[in-house]
Order: C-alpha cells, then structure tokens, then sequence
C-alpha cells in the first residue's frame, strides 16, 4: 500500500506497510511535551471555564506537542462525572483539533475502568492515560491482567502510566516490556517511577515504536538523553514555550540548549511538588494571571513560605 508523507519542500512518496505507517503517525503525535493540564476553579471551587480556556490557548500557543486531560494535575479524582464530561468537551471545542488530545482514564476497580472506555465517545481523541490501579497493590501479574482488559476495552491507542509514589506498587520493567510486545495499542509508557535504571531497561528492550515518556520534570533531561522520547510535564503548563524548547534540544542532541533551559526550570520543579501537586503549579499560574489558586479538599493551597520561594524564584526569570 503506498502513503503519501509531507516533507518541508516535498512529497515523499514511500512504500511502507499500515503498521509501519501507524508506528511512524504515534511516533510523530507524542514525541516531544505534552502537558498535565490543570483544572483552574473559581475560590466557589466551581470550574473555572473562563481560566481553562486561558490556559489550553497558552499551551498551544507555547508550542506544545499535545495536551493531557483529567490526569492527576487536573485533580481528576475530585470532578464529578457531569463535570468530566462538560470540561473534556470545552476543551476539545477550544482545541478544535489544533493538537491531539490524551484523556486519563484509570482507577482501582479494573471493571469500572472498562465499562467508562466501552461508553466512551472516543471523537477529537487520540490515546488514553491510563494509571495502574492504586491502594490495591496488585502483583506484577494482576497489573498485566488489568491492562489486557482495559487494552480489549479501549476505542484508543493507551498510554501505560507507572507512578509508584501514588500507586504504592511499581510496574517492574519486565511487565512493561510484556505489555508492550503482547498488546498492538500499547503504544507508550508514562515513566514517573523516578528510577532511571528501570527505565532505561524498557528503553533498550522495548518493541520498535513504543515510546517511553518521561512523569518527571527534573528527570527530563537525563531521561530523553537516554533515548526516552519526551514528557507529560506539570511545569510546562506555566511555561509551555521554553519547557518545549528544552526538550527539542535534547531529542535533537542540543545538549548545551538543553542543559541552560533545564537549570533555568530546575529549581522551581522542586517547589511546584513540596507542598502537593497542583497546588503548587497553581500558584506559579496565579503569578502569571492565567488561572487562579485553588485546589479542591483534600488538597489545600501551598503555605506562604512556599508561594514566596516560588515568586522569588520566578523574578528571576
């Protein structure tokens, strides 16, 4: 079957084969910053729709890559599912296509997670997030099984998201690597393990065009300079054009661009998450007038000492 590539001055015309095709189309959507967008609220702690539509022109505008929706930044756990349904419809009406799309969908119960992706409308979607259940503490086995349900389940390509800090149970490289060879719509990782080891394991082993994506922004760097593909980044949410910026330096071999713009955000990376996350973002928005500061109980807004290292950190800039 012959497909028709755009190039910059011209059209290259090659025989490739459909999965080929379809390995190069993911390769080229989440390759590079997407952004954990936040759920800006009013101080009524209603959705803040006038702020969500500040912040995702922001990020488009910044030139990320794609936008990530109802994952753990955007408080997901805390909307209610008539809220879930009106926000992810205000932003796919304000993207109107111009960048794909990452919805989260995960949770503890394996069964609720497939019912909600069976009634999915999957429309202006492009992958699904998908957590590994937390507070179970399933085996490495019970992880495998819960993604091969979800993965039969799914309309969308999944993203496998390994956060062990929430999850309390890790998904060990080994089972990634299973996951990533036995099921075709597996098609990335989310790595916030922190263990860059392991990752490094999946990156030397996976299957040809499963990508490896970064959870952690101070481990950015380092981690796309060891062959991992990008991030989905909490950072870039505040400044999306020079986060972006740093990334495509690395995965270009830039490494003195890199190495500038990755010190310039590293010390404010450590604020944004010692008093919780989004809480702290939030903050480093509020600063910049995009959004507002408040988060949803259990969750509360960073303590003063914290917002005034984050305003002196940013004066800086």
């Amino acid at each position: 079957m012959q497909y028709k590539l755009k190039c910059k001055n011209s059209f290259l015309i090659a025989q490739i084969t459909p999965p080929l095709w379809k390995i190069f189309k993911i390769m080229t959507k989440f390759k590079g910053t997407g952004v954990a967008i936040v759920t800006p609220f009013q101080q009524d702690k209603s959705v803040d729709y006038n702020a969500l539509n500040r912040l995702v022109e922001h990020l488009i505008s910044g030139g990320v890559e794609y936008l990530v929706v109802q994952g753990t930044t955007g408080e997901s756990v805390t909307l209610t599912k008539e809220e879930k349904a009106a926000t992810l419809q205000f932003i796919k009406e304000v993207n109107n296509g111009r960048v794909p799309l990452v919805l989260g969908v995960g949770g503890n119960c394996t069964a609720t997670v497939v019912e909600t992706l069976k009634n999915l409308d999957p429309s202006g979607l492009d992958a699904i997030l998908s957590v590994s259940p937390y507070y179970n503490k399933p085996t490495q086995e019970g992880i495998y099984q819960h993604y091969k349900a979800v993965s039969e389940a799914s309309p969308l390509p999944i993203i496998l998201y390994n956060v062990p800090g929430r999850t309390s149970s890790n998904i060990l490289a080994a089972t990634t690597l299973r996951l990533a060879n036995d099921f075709k719509n597996i098609i990335a990782i989310k790595e916030a393990s922190g263990n860059l080891e392991q990752c490094m394991e999946i990156i030397n082993n996976k299957p040809e065009g499963f990508l490896v994506i970064s959870g952690d922004d101070a481990l950015t760097l380092p981690f796309v300079a060891s062959g991992g593909n990008g991030v989905i980044s909490v950072i870039a949410n505040a400044f999306p054009q020079g986060f972006s910026e740093m990334v495509r330096a690395a995965l270009a071999g830039d490494m003195p661009k890199a190495q500038q713009l990755h010190y310039k955000y590293f010390s404010l990376i450590h604020y944004l998450f010692v008093e919780g996350n989004p809480a702290g973002i939030k903050t480093v928005l509020s600063e910049l007038n995009i959004t507002g500061v408040d988060v949803r109980l259990p969750l509360v807004n960073v303590s003063e000492q914290t917002k005034n290292k984050i305003k002196t950190i940013m004066a800086s800039y």
